[in-house]
């Protein structure tokens, strides 16, 4: 009878039973006129007592169980399913877009355009590396950006301005063979513009794609760590040829 609304078949038989009794049932009565396994009749009696359809008291150490009686049971099924029908004329559908494409710029102003708008837009974090003279234009809109509560951590390659930021400073060596212009924002961790010098002129990438924003944000940490390490263990590693090498031919 139940399975016409949902229920399963066991807690369909359970329920009959109960109901066609008029006493109270054990478990070991409910098995025999239900038939359902003495193995499952429990697990059957708890799903249907969640869903409020039985009653059971303990009398003289042993638990009985009886059936919501029918009409209310007609009742509260149909209150239930008048509920859902309003609850599915009112829901609202909606297909969240994901845009995992790539889309690549070109022009360096159209870049710190487009640079500027995803920083305006970020609204919990704000990842930026680069050169210091690219990242000091950015810097009165990171500090509003960081004033209304929005993390702000920036990797400069070169002397940046004290503007209390969370600020992480390379000083290149002339021997640095890989430091190329290029800049790195990162929005809240979703969104990403990536751009650098080729050929003499600006080119960048952008993208909201989740592998690659990833890929971005720890590339970022990477540099941090190796800017941090290098800065605080300077002369050991600078005196050691081999690692001083693959140190300059990083890019960071």
């Amino acid at each position: 009878m139940l399975q016409k609304f949902g229920f399963t078949q066991y807690e369909s038989q359970v329920f009959e039973a109960l109901t066609a009794s008029n006493e109270p049932l054990d478990a070991t009565t409910i098995v025999k006129y239900s038939q359902v396994p003495k193995s499952k009749v429990y697990e059957v009696i708890q799903r249907l007592a969640d869903k409020g359809l039985i009653l059971s008291s303990s009398t003289n150490r042993k638990k009985l169980y009886t059936a919501l009686p029918l009409e209310t049971t007609i009742q509260k099924l149909t209150a239930e399913f008048e509920a859902n029908v309003e609850e599915l004329k009112n829901k609202e559908y909606s297909i969240q877009q994901v845009d995992d494409r790539v889309w690549t710029i070109k022009n360096e102003i159209s870049i710190a355009t487009l640079g500027k708008e995803l920083i305006q837009k970020a609204e919990r974090s704000i990842y930026v590396s680069g050169w210091s003279n690219e990242i000091e234009p950015l810097a009165p809109l990171l500090e509003e950006k960081q004033r209304q509560g929005v993390r702000v951590e920036i990797l400069s390659i070169g002397e940046l301005e004290d503007r209390n930021f969370d600020l992480h400073t390379l000083l290149p060596d002339e021997g640095h063979e890989a430091l190329e212009k290029y800049q790195l924002v990162i929005a809240d961790e979703q969104e990403v513009l990536f751009s650098g010098v080729e050929h003499g002129y600006w080119q960048g990438l952008q993208t909201a794609a989740n592998p690659l924003v990833k890929f971005f944000t720890e590339f970022f940490y990477h540099d941090v760590a190796l800017t941090e390490i290098t800065k605080k263990h300077e002369k050991t590693l600078m005196e050691d040829e081999r690692i001083r090498n693959i140190l300059l031919k990083l890019r960071y």
